[in-house]
């Protein structure tokens, strides 16, 4: 009778100890939030990173939802190639052009700033007809807003995920 109620005492104790040992739901969470985090740090500081757009806000009318997750900024420090759409007031396009955001250039000013849970990248880039203004707003979950002002258009800002760029970007 001794042997089994050390038995179980001692079974008790161990399988207590292992309890201990598990981490929580919490726990688990914000695990998961800095190393979310840390990618999101890491993309910023490569200034190395590919925006999918999924929603639009024009100057003055209701949000748009993008579909098919076709339209992108895609941002080196040395490189920047964006194909948004764009919806709103243009001053001085040229007849038939395409009605989107279409540009490559190189960024110039590159200024990245932290404030709070979020960082700022702000940079002008020279497109062929335009000058455009970016101002990334990169939050730590991934999320971004993108605000583009120029000067034959009126402004505008997307929404949407920031990723690392695929192997087949990169090459390009």
């Amino acid at each position: 009778m001794k042997r089994v109620a050390i038995l179980l005492m001692l079974f008790c104790f161990f399988s207590f100890d292992g309890f201990a040992q598990e981490k929580t739901k919490k726990e688990l969470k914000q695990e998961k939030e800095l190393q979310k985090q840390k990618e999101i740090e890491a993309l910023i500081n490569s200034k190395n990173f590919v925006f999918d757009a999924e929603k639009a806000y024009p100057q003055g009318t209701r949000m748009l939802n993008l579909d098919y997750n076709t339209y992108f900024i895609k941002f080196t420090s040395e490189n920047v190639v964006c194909d948004l759409p764009f919806f709103g007031r243009a001053f001085n396009v040229g007849y038939g052009a395409d009605g989107g955001i279409k540009f490559e250039g190189k960024p110039e000013n590159i200024k990245v700033e932290q404030k709070g849970k979020k960082y700022l990248i702000k940079t002008t880039v020279k497109g062929t007809n335009d000058v455009y203004d970016l101002l990334f707003t990169i939050f730590y979950d991934g999320g971004i807003s993108v605000s583009i002002n120029s000067n034959n258009r009126a402004s505008i800002s997307y929404d949407g995920r920031i990723r690392a760029p695929k192997e087949s970007e990169t090459k390009k």
